[in-house]
């Protein structure tokens, strides 16, 4: 006799049910669309951040150089516009110029708050949160936003603006060529890696940068090879139109001397330290800016007033005393021409702890200038300054060093450049992305060693600290991967390892009544699956109590008098099955729980939803750190 259709019941597992969730195949026609999308998005983000260079250098050159007579320290690289005759230095003007910068900027941000402060959080936060989506506006918002802000005087980087810039596009041509969310979030990371290679001219360190940034402790391994071709294209598009050069000049080698590597370790946790003290000092800035009583839109304004009050007096001091009236020391604006000083030195840099003392000072005062221009919401990145700051500590720290240790084969411009991947590597916890900008940065590989060390220490110093407060740490933290984090944590489980093993079950023979098999099954407290087992102990049938429910309704079920009559074919998961494998089975044939078998078909034990889903929530809770 035939056993009656099923009837559909509603089972557990819904948050299981993955659609596409099986494993990857190479899928080259995916493969070929992507990376036609990601040169695209290469292509754009590298016109747009030609574009966005171009318009900030001529806004400072215009206001900055021409009107106030401001002197931009500038690194050997760094393209930049020629300015003519020069202008007398007016202090006045350099008060109130940030100020006015800063309110435009806060005015346009009105129109898109996401575009105020460095870029980053806002662009890791539509990472995570938002499945990639980046509004429209944004893209314009935080290029004009920035081009005030920087252009008359905010201290910070353009790399930061020109990072959430690329998102924007990656993220539009994801829109518009209508592409998944997974695709649309990889064009994301692919346009951070676009914007970040086209004006700081680090092609690997920017893809690996993009890929490296969303997490503490993990990589967004999918998006790397778009994000390499991404940047490789707009880097193209930058030096095509600027030319090629690296950013800074440096010393024809850097030999690697074992006896130093303490001193770079020691270097590393002072540099953490001042890290550390920056972070402070920025979030003190965002909750006293948070405080104020007045419109988001005025406090930029606000900040960059204090930083004219607080900068101006300086330069306009040390200048004098140096002979450089109008000197900028690169408190203003991003200031690789600091970081540049103390790699190489120069001419009006006082000799001996003088000039140690002026690159501390230096950074000390970036380190102020920084938080009041992004604390308060200024459109200007955090990435640049994080460089320039470490570079003039490790200058400072390489010069004190040399003097007290009177050790020739000490240059302190190595200590600038390792100090400049160590500040923002620690903070932002991206240590191998800034390890590999610098050394693109300098063209040279030789101080590779010494970075290693260094960015080792500052990541384990600066663990609990984090420069982006949108950063998680890992993928299992993030919205963007629950669905892969499903299939993946219970891939990872075996079935025998889950299943209980010490709870007493019902099993039947096959010659068992039926009645005796009704009353059992109407006894049990906790079975939907009942094994029916052979002479030798193994399982050679399942009764389904809901199948003999309905059976039972049936005119013919009085012909039914034994197990073996009620009984269909084995259904069963081997104890060496992943959990996915099981849950699969589940569905596919409608039952509560399965039987875990050995690898000669005894029964294990059983494995029902509850056991999996504790055990799947057991897996993706985060430890703790």
């Amino acid at each position: 006799m035939e056993l009656p259709e099923r009837a559909g019941r509603r089972r557990g597992f819904d948050f299981l049910r993955l659609r596409g969730a099986a494993v990857p195949q190479l899928d080259l026609r995916y493969l070929g669309r992507t990376l036609l999308h990601a040169a695209l998005v290469g292509a754009l983000t590298g016109v747009a951040g030609t574009l966005f260079f171009l318009a900030l250098e001529g806004m400072q050159h215009q206001l900055m150089q021409r009107l106030a007579g401001y002197v931009p320290l500038r690194a050997h690289g760094e393209p930049a516009l020629e300015l003519g005759t020069k202008t007398p230095f007016r202090p006045w003007l350099m008060v109130i110029l940030p100020a006015l910068g800063a309110l435009a900027g806060g005015a346009v941000t009105y129109l898109a708050p996401e575009a105020k402060g460095g870029g980053g959080d806002a662009t890791l936060h539509a990472f995570h949160q938002q499945g990639g989506v980046v509004r429209r506006r944004v893209l314009g918002v935080k290029a004009l936003a920035s081009i005030f802000t920087l252009g008359t005087g905010g201290s910070g980087g353009r790399e930061g603006p020109t990072m959430q810039i690329g998102g924007a596009i990656g993220s539009l041509v994801g829109r518009y060529l209508r592409v998944s969310v997974r695709e649309r979030r990889i064009l994301l990371l692919a346009g951070v890696a676009g914007g970040m290679a086209a004006v700081f001219r680090t092609p690997l360190g920017a893809a690996l940068l993009a890929v490296e940034i969303l997490y503490r402790d993990d990589f967004e391994s999918d998006a790397l090879i778009p994000a390499l071709l991404a940047s490789v294209v707009a880097y193209s598009v930058f030096i095509s139109l600027l030319g090629e050069s690296t950013l800074f000049a440096h010393a024809p080698r850097y030999p690697f001397i074992p006896a130093h590597l303490p001193w770079y370790g020691l270097m590393a946790l002072l540099i953490a330290v001042l890290a550390s003290a920056f972070l402070s000092l920025l979030h003190a800035v965002q909750k006293a800016s948070a405080r104020l009583k007045i419109p988001a839109w005025v406090r930029p304004g606000v900040g960059g007033l204090l930083l004219g009050i607080v900068a101006t007096p300086i330069i306009t001091l040390l200048g004098n005393r140096i002979g450089q009236p109008g000197q900028g020391f690169g408190i203003f604006g991003g200031g690789y021409g600091a970081a540049q000083v103390a790699i190489l030195g120069s001419e009006w840099l006082p000799e001996g702890w003088r000039g140690a003392e002026l690159l501390l000072l230096a950074g000390l005062v970036k380190i102020v200038a920084t938080s009041l221009t992004v604390g308060s919401g200024g459109s200007a990145g955090d990435f640049g300054p994080s460089l320039v700051m470490g570079g003039l500590f490790g200058g400072a720290f390489g010069r004190a060093i040399a003097l007290l240790l009177h050790d020739p084969r000490i240059d302190p411009g190595a200590f600038a450049l390792v100090g400049m991947g160590t500040f923002y590597g620690g903070i932002a916890h991206v240590p191998i992305s800034s390890l590999v900008m610098v050394c693109e940065l300098a063209g040279s590989y030789d101080l590779l060693v010494p970075l290693m060390l260094a960015e080792g220490v500052a990541f384990i110093a600066l663990r609990r600290r984090s420069l982006y407060s949108a950063q998680v740490g890992t993928k299992r933290e993030s919205p963007a991967h629950r669905h892969d984090l499903v299939y993946h944590a219970l891939e990872a489980l075996r079935a025998g390892d889950v299943a209980v093993r010490d709870r007493a079950y019902v099993a039947f023979g096959r010659a068992t009544p039926a009645t005796a098999v009704i009353r059992q099954i109407a006894d049990s407290s906790w079975q939907d699956v009942f094994p029916v087992l052979g002479d030798d102990g193994k399982m050679v049938g399942v009764i389904d109590a809901a199948l003999l429910r309905t059976f039972a309704s049936q005119p013919d079920f009085e012909q039914v008098t034994v197990a073996a009559d009620l009984m269909q074919p084995p259904l069963s998961v081997n104890a060496t099955q992943d959990l996915h494998a099981s849950i699969e089975l589940m569905l596919r044939h409608e039952v509560r729980e399965l039987p875990v078998v050995d690898e000669h078909g005894k029964i294990l034990g059983f494995l029902d939803e509850a056991d999996i889903t504790r055990a799947y929530l057991t897996a993706i809770t985060p430890v703790e750190r």
